[in-house]
């Protein structure tokens, strides 16, 4: 099936591991060039290129701090830099530090916000009139959770309100370039088994898993595959929407 990715361009930040680790690797599998941002693990950014680099495609990692004002908007220009145009970004990058609210810290809150909605704001910005200045038609792909519909009951209560800005925030870009063609959407996925959530399911999966009707974390692949076809030409018709990729938490 032609997805119309071939020869594509692809940025997705937090590349190097977990959902965006793989959602790179998928689109490298259908002919996509790839750029990933990192933060600090560089071997792990490392071994996402050469896996790029073995399906044929070209690849880039990018160290970048998504906090900081600067690295959010160089992405595009550095990816712009390497490969002439981007075509697909993917905000996948994010943090969920813990703490119930009587103590979250401010600098805390601050940093969630920076780097979960903040940078989304500012590399999707870039992506925007990077599309609008050479005409081309462009797809946004926003990482959210199910924490954004739920809330947090578990002391994330600045991961949730940050994934909830997404949405909304989502909505109004496609809202403002459908007629461009450039088409903005949200993916929420509920418990995925990635280095992140794999502790806490190995010494208490129940009070995860209870919660979820088909009854298993979701692999990385999952919803890795979900994403392809959100950001394919198989979704040409599909702009501001949000996916449900739960496993059933949302009904």
């Amino acid at each position: 099936m032609d997805l119309g990715i071939k020869n594509k361009t692809a940025l997705i930040t937090g590349g190097s591991r977990g959902i965006g680790k793989e959602i790179a690797l998928s689109l490298a599998n259908e002919g996509a060039n790839v750029v990933i941002t990192y933060q600090s693990n560089q071997a792990k950014a490392d071994e996402v290129i050469k896996a790029v680099e073995a399906a044929g495609q070209k690849g880039l990692a990018i160290q970048a701090d998504l906090a900081n004002m600067d690295d959010a908007v160089s992405i595009i220009s550095q990816s712009i830099e390497a490969f002439e145009t981007v075509d697909i970004l993917v905000n996948n990058a994010a943090i969920w530090p813990t703490g119930y609210v009587k103590s979250i810290k401010l600098e805390d809150w601050k940093r969630t916000l920076d780097v979960n909605l903040t940078s989304v704001f500012l590399t999707s910005q870039a992506f925007l009139n990077h599309c609008l200045e050479k005409e081309l038609p462009g797809n946004i792909l926003n990482i959210t959770s199910q924490a954004a519909f739920h809330g947090s009951t578990t002391g994330h209560s600045h991961y949730a309100a940050s994934k909830a800005g997404m949405v909304a925030f989502t909505k109004s870009m496609a809202r403002e370039h459908a007629k461009d063609n450039i088409r903005v959407n949200n993916l929420a996925p509920g418990i995925v088994e990635t280095d992140l959530i794999r502790e806490k399911l190995e010494t208490d999966a129940p009070s995860y898993l209870n919660r979820v009707p088909l009854g298993r974390a979701a692999q990385p692949d999952e919803v890795a595959d979900i994403a392809v076809f959100f950001v394919s030409k198989k979704a040409s018709y599909i702009t501001g929407a949000t996916i449900d990729a739960t496993g059933g938490m949302l009904m």
